[in-house]
């Protein structure tokens, strides 16, 4: 059965209005409105967040050091442990009835993801334990999903150009609680012409959609709902 899905590209936001967004959209959907379905593509302001069973000690400094770095610290519902998003991150949440089960749906979208990155020339692939999407230099896209009355939020974070250096952000924690796990990205797996972000985020967005529904379509209203009023859509 055809049903579709709609993605979205919100921009660049915080954390905390999209993920009331999808809390938003998971009601909907559990009251049976099919169509409040959607893929919602993000860049988020820096961010450290806790999956259910994270380890406090992962994240290496304090909320208020953290603070002074402009970086927020926020416990989520997803599963797994610490990780960090930011500028030059491509979030996909995929707000979806997991009509196929929870590691299908992961699969579906981590498969959009790997033949992303081996179009630019990265070659990755899913795994499940320590679940996400890898390369031989380590993980490029991590994941954490919350499943509530059959309908999935939260989803995967692609790394695209966020800086990876010692002193970056991957550097404020243990990533995923691994402390033997490398974090890489496109731009250093050596990607060839990488897309800005909006033009990546369709790709995957309308990827991802038509995998999970199999129509997809885009819809620039939701990207509005975060918008600060009279400023139109986030860019």
């Amino acid at each position: 059965m055809t049903y579709g899905v709609r993605w979205a590209w919100l921009g660049r936001v915080g954390f905390q209005p999209v993920w009331e967004l999808q809390e938003e959209l998971r009601r909907r959907v559990q009251a049976g409105d099919a169509g409040a379905e959607a893929v919602l593509l993000c860049e988020h302001d820096p961010v450290i967040t806790l999956g259910r069973g994270a380890n406090p000690a992962n994240v290496l400094l304090a909320p208020e050091a953290l603070a002074e770095r402009g970086v927020d610290l926020v416990p989520t519902t997803r599963g797994g442990d610490v990780t960090y998003h930011g500028p030059g991150q491509l979030v996909v949440y995929p707000v979806v009835r997991l009509r196929r089960g929870l590691l299908t749906t992961l699969e579906l979208v981590a498969g959009v993801l790997v033949r992303v990155a081996r179009e630019l020339g990265v070659s990755a692939e899913w795994r499940r334990d320590p679940a996400g999407v890898w390369t031989e230099r380590g993980k490029l896209a991590a994941c954490g999903v919350h499943v509530s009355r059959g309908v999935a939020i939260h989803g995967f974070a692609l790394n695209v150009s966020v800086d990876l250096s010692p002193a970056g952000p991957f550097g404020l924690i243990v990533p995923c609680g691994l402390a033997c796990a490398r974090v890489t990205s496109l731009v250093a797996e050596g990607a060839s012409a990488v897309p800005e972000l909006p033009a990546l985020a369709a790709r995957v967005g309308a990827g991802v959609a038509a995998a999970l529904g199999g129509a997809a379509w885009q819809d620039d209203a939701l990207a509005r709902t975060l918008a600060p009023a009279g400023q139109g859509a986030w860019s």
